[in-house]
């Protein structure tokens, strides 16, 4: 095995939140993430997370989420930033997960609030508390998704977690309604909060008026990586109409996507050629003949309105 190199967290961009492969019994398909992760890089993603919600992460064992996080890191071999999911009710998981990680060259980890936290001074006394636990040494993604956690953080949570977290060095934005308290944490930062970058989740549904309120990039695991990096680059170099348009060709899919969760877009990184096979693991339903057919007349006007197959970007 290679020795672990370990890399920055990444400032802005697109980052890919990473599924994991499977073969069809469910077992996890280890010979299939170094491709995995060669597809991302490909699409233009200047970082990679492992074990996110997508990344079932949830749904494994201990050994399995070592063996994933070995698999890619050997992959990856440093040519982009690693950051492992952590998130955990047991704080021992979390530690012991995020000091595998580093030890094979993770740049960060990713860390959710403990489901059902309530008020204020609880949920900052919580990112404090991990924070102190794993050390100043391991940088720190805030994952801000009520919809998973429970929890709402707040502009004046997330800056008593500034404040006393010096180890927390970037937020995954994925609430919603979620603009506003984006540019609220923007003008917090102009009047002296210390700024970390903010990568938007939630497949990039509402991308470009992220990046016009400040957002640096996003952090999500859409299965059209490419479509998501390329309407950054073209945002950041000033043709935001053109990143807009390029946005909108992709929207039915996206939305598609997005409603309908992890066995959709398995099934189209396994059209993409990505992965090779489109399973999830229990309790995610099957697709149906239905939902097959469904997806792929989305995909195919797709095609028909972009000019090109799906698996190519107009650069």
């Amino acid at each position: 095995m290679a020795a672990p190199v370990s890399l920055p967290m990444p400032e802005r961009g697109f980052v890919a939140i990473s599924v994991t492969p499977l073969q069809a019994d469910g077992a996890i398909d280890y010979s299939g993430i170094g491709p995995l992760m060669d597809f991302y890089i490909s699409c233009g993603a200047v970082g990679i997370t492992l074990l996110g919600v997508m990344g079932e992460a949830h749904r494994m064992t201990d050994g399995d989420a070592r063996t994933v996080v070995d698999a890619a890191a050997e992959a990856i071999s440093g040519r982009v930033p690693v950051l492992v999911g952590v998130s955990d009710a047991s704080l021992q998981r979390v530690a012991a997960l995020a000091e595998y990680g580093m030890s094979r060259g993770c740049a960060g980890v990713m860390l959710q609030p403990l489901a059902g936290l309530q008020g204020d001074t609880t949920i900052a006394a919580y990112f404090k508390h991990v924070a102190d636990e794993l050390g100043p040494d391991v940088p720190i993604c805030v994952q801000d998704f009520p919809k998973a956690s429970g929890v709402h953080i707040s502009v004046d949570v997330w800056r008593r977690i500034i404040e006393a977290c010096p180890s927390v060095a970037m937020l995954k934005h994925e609430d919603e309604p979620g603009l506003g308290k984006l540019s609220a944490i923007r003008e917090a930062e102009q009047a002296g909060l210390r700024r970390v970058p903010i990568l938007t989740g939630n497949n990039g549904i509402h991308l470009v008026q992220e990046l016009d309120r400040g957002a640096d990039g996003a952090m999500t695991g859409f299965a059209f990586p490419d479509a998501l990096s390329r309407v950054i680059e073209l945002h950041g170099s000033g043709a935001r109409e053109r990143a807009e348009d390029l946005f909108d060709r992709y929207l039915p899919v996206n939305r598609h996507e997005l409603r309908t969760g992890i066995a959709v877009r398995k099934e189209i990184l396994h059209r993409r050629g990505a992965i090779a096979t489109g399973r999830a693991r229990f309790p995610a339903r099957p697709l149906t003949a239905v939902d097959h057919a469904e997806l792929g007349r989305l995909l195919q006007r797709l095609e028909r309105s972009t000019g090109h197959l799906i698996t190519e970007l107009e650069r």
